[in-house]
């Protein structure tokens, strides 16, 4: 039997590729996969405004996180129920294992030392914020089944970021915010519009994120696979969108006017780099000083301003105001320094907002908290390492090298703002996908059949 389709790889023979019921003991095929719940998840966290929740519910009531938190119930039962068993090993449901036992752990210390009613509602809210957390990775990770399934995700996200960017544009050359018209049947409004910040001779927007920094950070985590695709989609067609998104969001970044998103950028072009042939390289320097150039078009002083805020450190307000926090971070972090204060229990306006999530994480969760989280950076990053090694097409090398620029992001941004804050969930709910991704392709690449294929029999 030949198979025509340059996905197929001859060691395996996927399920997805044949018809009837052949392989139907090993894996059911299904309309409604890991796949398609994802990529519902992040149109949801991502093109629906950060301000809009489901009525009644709190922070964690937004659509997007309603489905990740269904995501996670779904993939306790798959591991407690025999006919949803999967099968074979996952390095990164460990590596959050031991980031959530750490989290309860403080979570029960914190309620051990007595808590307010603010920091106990903060407590409780964040546990079930790490559920749509875990829900989103452990989905990704075990559930999504081939290469075609995982780039469907990827264009998807790809798509939904090029329209929060190209509305964030929108924003900024008519000063007008369009989210404040995005009103969702059904859906209350829980807080009120961020508006815009004057900086410089420009203005900040958000677009339907919560803050511009998330915008920017998020905008940032998503382009590595908008150049993927612009490199390797499979018609021209499909490249020239691709391109067209890539400079959308790389706009969409600029218009933020925000260090994070700089440096977010920087830390993709040094990933992405060494993968790239020396043709690519002149193409993607040519984009950016055009999009330098569009950029200063629309607005002089935008080009200037960016440029300016690495200038002259020392008296920068901004770093200032975050620096003079940290003689108070650490007098607290030593009272405590182990476990912290008790997960999510750092909030405002009982505390002060510190604008560095590593801070955060080690006055709320302590040491052994921040060790473990920066271990599942570092095992997202190992992962898709290891999926780069095996990888013998020079497009799923990329993609390897694009997931791990995310982790490598995520470790960087991480103390330029309050990265996992309960307020960032568009970010957030981004990076548990990214992060689950990583150990989709040390799965999609490992020699093992019962390893490659490792996921559910059913979903749904």
């Amino acid at each position: 039997m030949t198979i025509a389709t340059e996905e197929y790889i001859s060691a395996d023979l996927e399920p997805s590729y044949v018809s009837g019921k052949t392989y139907v003991t090993r894996r059911r095929v299904t309309r409604i996969d890991a796949a398609v719940m994802l990529s519902i998840a992040i149109f949801l966290i991502t093109v629906i405004p950060s301000r809009l929740i489901v009525p009644g519910m709190t922070d964690v009531g937004r659509p997007g996180l309603v489905v990740g938190l269904a995501l996670f119930i779904w993939w306790v039962l798959a591991r407690f129920t025999p006919n949803l068993s999967m099968t074979g090993p996952q390095p990164m449901r460990w590596a959050l294992m031991f980031f959530l036992v750490s989290a309860l752990i403080s979570y029960a210390i914190g309620f051990m030392r007595g808590l307010t009613t603010i920091e106990s509602n903060a407590a409780d809210r964040m546990m079930l914020y790490l559920m749509c957390f875990s829900g989103v990775l452990l989905t990704a990770a075990d559930g999504v089944p081939n290469w075609i399934r995982l780039r469907g995700v990827l264009k998807v996200l790809v798509a939904c970021a090029a329209v929060v960017g190209f509305i964030g544009i929108l924003q900024y050359v008519t000063k007008v915010d369009y989210t404040l018209y995005l009103n969702i049947p059904g859906l209350q409004v829980k807080t009120e519009a961020l508006g815009f910040e004057v900086r410089g001779s420009g203005i900040r927007v958000a677009s339907t994120t919560t803050h511009y920094i998330e915008l920017a950070a998020f905008l940032a985590m998503v382009l590595p696979f908008a150049i993927h695709f612009a490199l390797f989609a499979g018609t021209p067609q499909r490249r020239r969108a691709s391109a067209i998104a890539c400079f959308v969001i790389a706009a969409g970044v600029g218009v933020t006017v925000s260090r994070t998103g700089i440096i977010a950028l920087g830390v993709t072009m040094l990933c992405l780099f060494p993968v790239w042939k020396w043709r690519t390289r002149y193409n993607i320097g040519i984009m950016a000083v055009g999009l330098l150039a569009a950029l200063g078009a629309v607005s002089s002083g935008l080009v200037r301003t960016i440029f300016g805020l690495f200038d002259n450190a020392s008296d920068n307000s901004s770093i200032n105001a975050r620096t003079e926090r940290y003689p108070m971070a650490f007098h607290y972090i030593s009272q405590r320094p182990w476990f912290g204060r008790g997960t999510g229990t750092w909030v405002p306006p009982q505390y002060q907002v510190m604008d560095n999530q590593w801070l955060i994480t080690l006055l709320s969760v302590g040491i052994v908290g921040a060790v473990t989280i920066a271990a599942l950076h570092i095992t997202g990053i190992t992962l898709a390492w290891l999926a780069y090694r095996r990888a013998t097409e020079l497009a799923d090398k990329h993609l390897c090298a694009a997931l791990i620029s995310t982790q490598i992001i995520a470790l960087l941004v991480a103390a330029t703002f309050d990265s996992m804050s309960l307020s960032y969930s568009t970010y957030v709910m981004t990076l548990a996908l990214m992060a689950g991704l990583c150990g989709t392709v040390w799965r999609l690449t490992h020699p093992a059949r019962t390893i490659r294929t490792s996921t559910t029999r059913w979903f749904l």
